[in-house]
Protein backbone atom coordinates (compact mmCIF):
# COMPACT_ATOMS: atom_id res chain seq x y z
CA UNK A 1 0.00 0.00 0.00
CA UNK A 2 1.13 3.71 -0.23
CA UNK A 3 3.21 5.32 2.02
CA UNK A 4 4.15 8.49 1.76
CA UNK A 5 7.14 9.67 4.60
CA UNK A 6 8.05 13.80 5.15
CA UNK A 7 10.67 15.03 6.58
CA UNK A 8 13.08 17.97 6.80
CA UNK A 9 11.05 20.33 8.77
CA UNK A 10 11.85 22.64 11.67
CA UNK A 11 11.91 26.14 13.27
CA UNK A 12 14.00 28.76 11.02
CA UNK A 13 14.04 32.60 11.25
CA UNK A 14 12.08 34.75 8.97
CA UNK A 15 14.70 35.32 5.33
CA UNK A 16 15.67 31.67 6.50
CA UNK A 17 15.68 28.34 3.96
CA UNK A 18 14.55 24.62 4.80
CA UNK A 19 14.26 21.63 2.25
CA UNK A 20 11.72 19.25 2.55
CA UNK A 21 11.89 15.55 1.48
CA UNK A 22 9.11 12.97 0.91
CA UNK A 23 9.99 9.32 0.05
CA UNK A 24 7.12 7.38 -1.42
CA UNK A 25 6.69 3.63 -1.40
CA UNK A 26 3.86 1.11 -2.66
CA UNK A 27 3.64 3.30 -6.00
CA UNK A 28 4.97 3.24 -8.99
CA UNK A 29 6.19 6.96 -8.15
CA UNK A 30 7.88 7.82 -11.43
CA UNK A 31 4.50 7.91 -13.55
CA UNK A 32 2.70 10.30 -10.83
CA UNK A 33 2.40 14.44 -10.76
CA UNK A 34 3.27 15.21 -7.20
CA UNK A 35 2.68 18.06 -5.07
CA UNK A 36 3.54 19.81 -1.37
CA UNK A 37 0.60 20.59 0.43
CA UNK A 38 0.19 22.72 3.78
CA UNK A 39 -2.36 23.23 6.41
CA UNK A 40 -1.86 25.72 9.05
CA UNK A 41 -3.65 26.18 11.91
CA UNK A 42 -7.33 27.00 11.63
CA UNK A 43 -7.49 26.65 7.84
CA UNK A 44 -7.69 24.42 4.96
CA UNK A 45 -5.00 22.50 3.27
CA UNK A 46 -3.73 24.32 0.25
CA UNK A 47 -1.80 23.15 -2.59
CA UNK A 48 1.73 24.67 -2.37
CA UNK A 49 3.66 23.34 -5.54
CA UNK A 50 3.31 20.60 -8.41
CA UNK A 51 5.43 18.48 -10.51
CA UNK A 52 4.25 16.49 -13.51
CA UNK A 53 5.72 13.03 -13.96
CA UNK A 54 7.55 14.72 -16.64
CA UNK A 55 9.14 17.59 -14.50
CA UNK A 56 6.95 20.47 -15.09
CA UNK A 57 6.37 22.14 -12.14
CA UNK A 58 3.92 24.79 -10.79
CA UNK A 59 3.53 26.78 -7.66
CA UNK A 60 1.20 28.67 -5.82
CA UNK A 61 1.23 33.04 -6.11
CA UNK A 62 2.23 32.84 -2.30
CA UNK A 63 5.46 30.73 -2.95
CA UNK A 64 6.40 31.68 -6.68
CA UNK A 65 9.89 32.64 -6.47
CA UNK A 66 10.23 31.46 -3.44
CA UNK A 67 9.96 27.79 -3.33
CA UNK A 68 11.30 24.93 -6.01
CA UNK A 69 9.79 21.57 -6.39
CA UNK A 70 11.79 18.76 -7.64
CA UNK A 71 12.11 15.23 -7.52
CA UNK A 72 14.61 11.90 -7.82
CA UNK A 73 13.10 9.46 -9.36
CA UNK A 74 15.28 6.78 -8.68
CA UNK A 75 14.78 7.49 -5.10
CA UNK A 76 10.92 7.81 -5.19
CA UNK A 77 11.44 11.18 -3.71
CA UNK A 78 9.96 14.23 -4.52
CA UNK A 79 11.83 17.59 -2.49
CA UNK A 80 10.59 21.24 -1.65
CA UNK A 81 13.50 23.86 -1.46
CA UNK A 82 12.06 26.77 0.58
CA UNK A 83 13.78 30.45 0.34
CA UNK A 84 13.08 33.34 2.01
CA UNK A 85 10.89 31.98 4.44
CA UNK A 86 8.01 33.99 5.89
CA UNK A 87 6.35 33.55 9.09
CA UNK A 88 2.89 32.97 7.14
CA UNK A 89 4.50 30.21 5.71
CA UNK A 90 4.35 28.26 8.79
CA UNK A 91 2.63 25.21 8.87
CA UNK A 92 2.29 21.20 8.52
CA UNK A 93 3.36 20.40 4.63
CA UNK A 94 2.43 17.06 3.09
CA UNK A 95 2.83 15.98 -0.13
CA UNK A 96 0.65 13.40 -2.36
CA UNK A 97 -0.12 13.43 -5.50
CA UNK A 98 -0.52 16.42 -7.47
CA UNK A 99 -4.56 15.85 -7.37
CA UNK A 100 -5.16 15.03 -3.64
CA UNK A 101 -7.52 12.14 -4.80
CA UNK A 102 -5.28 9.39 -6.17
CA UNK A 103 -4.37 7.94 -2.86
CA UNK A 104 -6.78 7.82 -0.20
CA UNK A 105 -4.07 8.30 2.09
CA UNK A 106 -1.97 11.29 3.89
CA UNK A 107 1.43 10.70 5.69
CA UNK A 108 2.13 12.48 8.98
CA UNK A 109 3.60 15.70 7.38
CA UNK A 110 6.36 17.78 8.56
CA UNK A 111 6.29 20.79 10.63
CA UNK A 112 7.68 24.16 9.18
CA UNK A 113 7.47 27.04 11.77
CA UNK A 114 8.62 30.64 11.00
CA UNK A 115 9.29 32.83 13.29
CA UNK A 116 12.22 34.75 15.56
Amino acid sequence: QVQLVESGGGLVQPGGSLKLSCRASGIMFRIYGMGWYRQAPGKQRELVATISSGGSTNYAESVKGRFTISRDNAKNTVYLQMNSLKPEDTAVYYCNDATGRAFDYWGQGTQVTVSS
